[in-house]
């Protein structure tokens, strides 16, 4: 047996067989389906509808009952070389669903594919509930948010990133032009050296034996040469510390203020907020709880009117139809149900009452949820701003211990440079008072060309050290450029995932506001109701509150406009139209959901039921209409609604 999962590309099977037990008023029966439309023709309270639960039961929607004399349940799909198995039985006082159904989550499916009375796209319509969040509802617009903050995170590091590379690349022509400076300086005082030590050599004509007298005066100038090559390296370093605390003071000023910015407004208690938002959710979940048991109230009392007629026979008399029959009794005369519970004997129109009350229940709660989520969604937005403007000060508050100490060592290393500079300025002092007491006979002009020469080596040596920093640094920047076409590739592709996450919503929207007047248009042209000229949703927008930001939420108005006789338009109510005209209108509601959220990939059926109120001629072109759109169409009928269908379709009579 396969696992089941939501895939698209399984493949369709030309034909699909159904085996129910004891599902709705079923005992057990088996059928088989063609691709196209199946007809199942027959009286009301012959367990049509029940079929169509056990179809529903397979493919994994809940919205499925047990038979009320019943344990255990089961509906079984054969589907090409695949089996699908779904049991229901009775467990603590309620029914409780297994095995391996088509679909993983049944909620589109429940919401555009099973368009049975109770269904909920059909019932908003008629309703005038709000269309466009029935909609989006399958569409996870929480993960579609945080994937957009996410991309837009990574989209503001890479710019990051580029403007560094900008700020590098302005920089590149001031190095190259400060290397061609340090090579030109370079260049001279080697000229200027090697014409030094032309004259030294010129001058010092006897330096072999001069040497030994000298060779005390030869060690201290070039103790002294090292010395003063110490001396510049020291004050180098002291340069380098001094630059680098500036840049570090003015980097914490930078995030002294960001400090300052992040801990401005007021201070929210993260614990009450996490508290109310606990307590919303547990709200929230008690609805849902609510809702279903609503749901399944309704659907079971709804079915209980239609089956009742399921017990008697021709002359009102009970027929051998098992344990329910003794519970559920019909009063031909009275027009009463006998509750299966109490015993006591109900009128319909009670029932009917109640059940309409039972609805108006579930809407109220629905729209309790709504306001629920909308103030979740505001409460979260707050925490999560909240929470990253904490982790934010954090951050930058760590970073501000870090530039104090970073400050601290490099002055304490200042302090050091310093002493090591003043100890390697006395022993130059030192070294040129014994160079001078050593300068006699005539060696004066020696030693002053031995001093340039070694002033010039010194100089050379820095300015060659000089040199090479300026080419690490034009190398490093050059490295960094080499990574401008990455970058801006990376951000040209965050930046197209930016534009279609943005528009992704406003795409679906679009498309199932289309596909709805696009169908709509057509139908109302086929069907041809009188003085029903046009039946569109107008897409507007509205200003709405989410966290502390105002935002523009859409919103679908249906819209309805009719002739008088004389062919003047005017503008109309879903209250006014007919019941017919509001379940077509319904239906096509349900196509558009359907199609936009390409349903007919994932759930292979398209079940329609409850259409007594559009006449046979109407309801047999409805149904070839949508037959387009979904590999099996299974479609409920009275014998007179079905009779023409009957002809060129398959029909299911006996079930």
């Amino acid at each position: 047996m396969k696992t089941s999962q939501n895939v698209s590309n399984r493949e369709t099977p030309d034909q699909t067989t159904l085996s129910v037990s004891n599902i709705g008023g079923i005992e057990e029966t088996t059928v088989s389906f063609q691709q196209g439309i199946t007809v199942l023709s027959g009286r009301n309270a012959t367990n049509r509808t029940s079929l169509l639960q056990g179809i529903m039961a397979a493919l994994g929607s809940d919205r499925a009952s047990l038979k009320a004399d019943a344990k255990v349940g089961e509906a079984v799909l054969e589907f090409g070389d695949e089996t699908y198995r779904r049991t229901l039985h009775r467990q603590n006082g309620t029914v409780v669903t297994e095995g391996d159904p088509y679909l993983e989550d049944p909620e589109v499916a429940d919401l555009f594919a099973f368009l049975l009375e109770s269904n909920e796209a059909r019932r908003a319509v008629a309703r005038g509930d709000e269309l466009r969040d029935l909609i989006m509802r399958p569409v996870d617009t929480d993960a579609i948010k945080a994937e957009i903050q996410q991309l837009e995170q990574r989209k503001q590091r890479i710019d990051d990133e580029l403007d560094e590379l900008d700020e590098l690349e302005d920089r590149l022509p001031d190095l190259e032009a400060k290397r061609t400076r340090v090579s030109d300086e370079i260049e001279s005082l080697r000229e200027e050296l090697e014409e030094a030590e032309a004259q030294l050599e010129a001058t010092n004509v006897d330096v072999e034996t001069r040497r030994e007298e000298r060779s005390e005066l030869e060690t201290k100038l070039d103790e002294l040469r090292g010395t003063r090559s110490d001396l510049e390296r020291t004050r180098d370093r002291i340069d380098t510390e001094r630059e680098s605390i500036a840049a570090l003071e003015d980097e914490r000023e930078e995030v002294e203020a960001q400090l300052e910015e992040l801990s401005t407004g007021e201070e929210t208690d993260v614990g009450r907020l996490e508290a109310e938002i606990d307590s919303l959710q547990s709200q929230k979940d008690d609805l849902n709880e609510e809702i279903s048991q609503l749901q399944r109230t309704v659907q079971f009392n709804e079915r209980l009117l239609e089956e009742a007629g399921e017990f008697l026979d021709d002359d009102g008399h009970e027929h051998d139809g098992g344990a329910v029959t003794d519970q559920l009794l019909a009063d031909s005369d009275s027009e009463t149900v006998t509750c299966w519970t109490c015993g006591s004997s109900v009128a319909t129109e009670q029932i009917e009452s109640t059940l309409e009350q039972l609805r108006g229940v579930h809407q109220d709660r629905l729209e309790e949820r709504s306001g629920i989520d909308d103030e979740l969604d505001e409460k979260r937005a707050t925490l999560t701003e909240i929470n990253e403007n904490r982790t934010e000060y954090n951050r930058a508050d760590r970073r501000l211990d870090s530039i104090d100490d970073e400050i601290e060592r490099r002055r304490d290393r200042i302090d050091d440079l310093t002493d090591e500079r003043e100890s390697l300025t006395e022993e130059i002092d030192d070294l040129e008072s014994e160079i001078d007491d050593l300068e006699s006979d005539g060696s004066e002009d020696i030693l002053e060309q031995h001093r340039e020469v070694n002033q010039l080596e010194f100089e050379l040596e820095r300015k060659e050290r000089e040199r090479d920093e300026i080419e690490d640094e034009i190398a490093d920047v050059e490295d960094r450029l080499g990574d401008r076409e990455g970058l801006e590739s990376r951000r040209e592709e965050t930046t197209e995932e930016l534009t279609d996450l943005r528009t992704r919503i406003d795409r679906i929207e679009e498309d199932a506001v289309e596909a709805f007047n696009e169908h709509m248009e057509n139908l109302l042209e086929t069907l041809g109701y009188s003085n029903l000229d046009r039946i569109w949703i107008d897409r507007t927008t509205r200003e709405v509150r989410e966290g502390r930001r105002k935002v523009s939420r859409s919103s679908f108005d249906l819209k309805i406009v009719r002739s008088t006789e004389e062919g003047a338009a005017y503008e109309d109510a879903i209250e006014h139209l007919s019941e017919s005209e509001r379940e077509v209108t319904g239906l096509v509601f349900a196509l558009a959901g359907y199609l936009v959220h390409d349903v007919y990939e994932t759930v292979p059926f398209m079940l329609l039921d409850s259409l007594e109120a559009i006449d046979a001629e109407r309801i047999t072109a409805l149904v070839e209409y949508f037959e387009s759109y979904a590999p099996y169409l299974v479609v409920a009928l009275l014998d007179e609604d079905a009779e023409q269908l009957a002809q060129s379709h398959d029909v299911v009579s006996e079930i």
